[in-house]
């Protein structure tokens, strides 16, 4: 009967082995928490949030630390290779952090004044230009009637401003008392962000100048807790990981800076007022990828559209013949081959990222996309290559 069953295998017996009872416990207790998470989701939600106000400004001195990393390193090894190891840590940190505060700084001279400044004359030249506006309609009326209702719509603006002006500042001053009583909110506010800030731009100077260390680490927990083999795959994952976020943010600053020299010639060429103003407007706002420059669009046309009409209509064409320019074949090449994506996989990667997460999925995705392609090309080239070797036909290897 023994033999019967198990030496000639013609009446198989069904045993489970011990790994088979454990990955049958793991795949219920999976289920289960998924059940249970399902009915409980908004509990969790709610603790998920308050994981996340604690843990905000440590996520945050991580960015800012990966920011101020990139020019820490270049600095570092070009500039202060030959200085002492005990000192270079703190200057090159002190020069990266410079650095920054100095192309913000750059950035808030070349926009701000010109920005106040128009705004402070938008209320002087809001009639003037609403003039100009109902003159120019008025001639295009002639060739084009449709245009009859718009102007008279303005021109009735034009004679109501004052009074459009005077009720503005009535609503403004019946407003006062609900402003007064948010104050004491809004100042809790700024100094939770202040305190906010302080601990994440603390919490980045000690990853910065421990970086070795703590990285070292991170390795050693991975290697006591992981298969040596899981434990070196994930190393691999995370140093990949870092090299497309960086290659990421150097192709989004050098396309932006690209960008933002387009705008500045251009309207320069075509004798265009707030040129330089808009263009480093649209270069800072064009570090969000591909929409970002909109922003700087709507404040140029709006801004040039006080001056001249005609040339506000110029600008927005001059934009939209720009930004598809840059849209589909300087930025897929530029930021796509630095992170070594296919031109249509970063636009699926912008228009996925943000459909989910909005601006922060737009940065992110990218760099995720580009580490997941990386990993998945290496392991279908390694399977071709292992199917060559065995003189198994495959198709070719992709690139």
């Amino acid at each position: 009967g023994a033999g019967l069953c198990r030496g000639n295998g013609v009446y198989p017996t069904v045993e489970f082995s011990r790994k088979m009872m454990k990955q049958l416990v793991g795949l219920l207790c999976l289920a289960a928490a998924l059940v249970w998470g399902v009915q409980h989701s908004v509990q969790l939600m709610g603790w998920l949030r308050v994981f996340l106000g604690i843990v905000q400004p440590f996520l945050l001195g991580c960015a800012i630390a990966f920011v101020l990393n990139l020019p820490l390193r270049a600095i570092e090894r070009k500039l202060l290779r030959r200085w002492n190891s005990a000192a270079r840590r703190p200057v090159s940190l002190l020069m990266s952090l410079g650095f920054v505060i100095l192309v913000v700084a750059l950035v808030v001279v070349m926009i701000v004044p010109e920005l106040v400044e128009a705004i402070a004359d938008i209320v002087q030249q809001v009639p003037v230009a609403l003039e100009r506006l109902v003159l120019w309609l008025n001639e295009m009326a002639v060739r084009y009637p449709q245009l009859d209702q718009s102007a008279a719509v303005l021109a009735q603006l034009e004679e109501n401003w004052q009074e459009i002006v005077e009720n503005a500042l009535s609503m403004l001053k019946h407003g006062l008392g609900s402003v007064v009583s948010t104050t004491i909110g809004v100042a809790g506010s700024v100094i939770s962000g202040v305190t906010t800030t302080f601990i994440a731009f603390v919490f980045s100077f000690y990853l910065l100048m421990q970086k070795e260390k703590i990285a070292g680490q991170i390795k050693r927990v991975l290697t006591a807790y992981l298969p040596p083999r899981a434990a070196e795959r994930t190393v691999q994952v995370c140093c990949l990981l870092d090299k497309n976020f960086s290659s990421f943010i150097a192709g989004q600053c050098l396309e932006a800076v690209i960008l933002g020299s387009m705008f500045v010639v251009s309207m320069t060429l075509l004798r265009m007022p707030y040129a330089v103003m808009v263009g480093v407007l649209i270069a800072f706002t064009a570090l969000i990828p591909i929409v970002g420059a909109f922003i700087g669009c709507f404040v140029g046309a709006f801004l040039i559209l006080l001056e001249n009409p005609m040339q506000a209509v110029a600008f927005v064409v001059l934009f939209l013949v720009l930004q598809q320019l840059e849209g589909n074949f300087i930025y897929p090449r530029v930021v796509g081959s630095s992170v070594g994506l296919p031109s249509i996989w970063v636009l699926a990667a912008v228009t996925v990222g943000g459909s989910l997460f909005g601006i922060v999925g737009m940065l992110v995705f990218i760099p995720l996309i580009s580490t997941a392609y990386s990993l998945l090309r290496d392991s279908v080239n390694a399977r071709n290559a292992a199917r060559a070797a065995q003189n198994v036909p495959s198709p070719p290897q992709a690139e």
